[in-house]
């Protein structure tokens, strides 16, 4: 079990109601992948469904991933995250990305 800490975007946290990171106790005994955390976050979260990603598990437009200085926001759902995620070093996190102009 791997205890993976998920940082949310302001209007997450409140939707949530939680202050701060979130921690998750993932069991991957496989690896820790994206899809693996965003299934805990859902369903320690259940207001959080469809709010991430949309019915058919695939990342809403204006929401980013990143770890460890890296965007994995196109990277898929199975792919393992990086150890420092894992292992709790480093949190994932969930960005509401910007637009307009």
């Amino acid at each position: 079990m791997s205890a993976v800490r998920v940082a949310l975007p302001g209007h997450l946290k409140r939707l949530a109601q939680v202050d701060g990171e979130v921690s998750l106790d993932v069991d991957a005994p496989d690896g820790v992948t994206l899809g693996d955390v965003l299934d805990a976050l859902e369903a320690a979260y259940p207001v959080l469904r469809g709010t991430i990603r949309d019915q058919t598990g695939k990342r809403r437009a204006f929401i980013r991933y990143f770890a460890c200085e890296r965007d994995l926001s196109h990277d898929r759902a199975d792919a393992q995250l990086p150890d420092a995620v894992r292992d709790g070093r480093e949190p994932l996190l969930v960005v509401g990305a910007m637009a307009g102009g």
